[in-house]
């Protein structure tokens, strides 16, 4: 720790307002769909859900060396293990209330201070981009699932914990995990050609092989059919998280409510044009147009006065998933 502080004494120490000001525009750059969602909050749950991004956002780019989610970097992959190792020592400098000299990671440790974010939070979510650095595949829906959690379920029990939840309320963490693996499983679908040109697929082997699609063809032509019902089959399990996490949802504040709703509806969307956009739905990125998102906005408006349908637990839950991970060495 001494060293720590000793090089800590070389960083300035930025403000809180310098720090949501550069996090503002990071969640402006990297996510407009998220960006428009968390208008919703009051400012005090906005500024912390900007800070927490900014974090989340910079640990994604420099694993992937993208700048704010563009295409995948293409450095070897021995590369991979000093990228996450920045990560980590960064985000170990955060949590400690040392300046890092990375406002993106500065911001991690403001918020985790004002809300109790702790170090095992954080390192679920740094485990996906392990993973990645592994260039893991998924075998099964479970493997998938796995990874949708780290990456971003994770998130979503950091999200929750920033917006009131108390860190021992399972159940509603549970469903904010839910609705980070339904953003996952949706933007999953619509990038299988940007990761296919980074060198990746996240889409599991066994379900390939049900849809006779051979190992890594899966853009050619003639397998595009094929890949649509997977892209289906990826919808229909992303709603089936989304339902779940709105049940959650109605537990929050109205103002919560209405944003996670929002973003449920406009991440939702993008799902579902990627299931229904036939064989040359991956010719271009999938996205929802400023007038839909408005659109999500005031249909969530209504959803969040109403009472949530009933929902069933999907099979896979954060506590399950993390028990799979633990039993295969995670």
């Amino acid at each position: 720790m001494a060293d720590h502080h000793a090089a800590a004494e070389d960083r300035a120490w930025p403000g809180r307002a310098a720090l949501v000001t550069h996090a503002r525009e990071t969640i402006a750059r990297g996510s407009k769909s998220f960006a428009a969602a968390s208008q919703l909050f009051d400012k005090t749950t906005r500024e912390r859900v900007w800070l927490l991004y900014a974090w989340c956002r910079a640990c994604d780019d420099i694993a992937d060396e993208q700048d704010m989610g563009g295409e995948l970097g293409t450095t070897p992959g021995g590369d991979a293990g000093d990228r996450l190792a920045m990560i980590r020592r960064l985000t170990g400098l955060a949590l400690a209330g040392l300046p890092t000299g990375n406002p993106n990671f500065d911001a991690l440790g403001v918020v985790a201070a004002e809300c109790g974010l702790t170090r095992a939070m954080a390192e679920d979510v740094i485990e996906g981009f392990a993973l990645d650095a592994a260039d893991w595949t998924p075998r099964g829906e479970a493997d998938l699932l796995r990874y949708c959690f780290h990456v971003a379920g994770a998130v979503g029990v950091m999200m929750a914990v920033v917006m009131g939840v108390a860190p021992d309320d399972d159940d509603t963490l549970d469903r904010a995990c839910d609705l980070g693996l339904a953003f996952q499983l949706g933007n999953i679908a619509r990038d299988v050609a940007e990761d296919d040109r980074g060198g990746r697929c996240y889409l599991p082997a066994e379900w390939l092989a049900e849809a006779d699609i051979p190992p890594g063809e899966q853009l050619r032509p003639c397998y595009r059919a094929a890949l649509v019902g997977v892209a289906q089959r990826l919808a229909a399990l992303a709603a089936q998280y989304e339902a779940s996490a709105r049940v959650g949802a109605a537990r929050l504040g109205f103002r919560q409510r209405w944003a996670i709703l929002s973003a449920a509806g406009i991440y939702g969307a993008i799902a579902r044009k990627v299931a229904a956009g036939g064989p040359r739905v991956w010719d271009k990125r999938v996205f929802t147009s400023r007038g839909e998102k408005i659109g999500w906005v005031l249909r969530a408006g209504l959803q969040a006065l109403g009472r949530p349908r009933r929902a069933k637990r999907p099979q896979w839950s954060r506590s399950s998933l993390k028990a799979w991970a633990s039993r295969r060495g995670a």
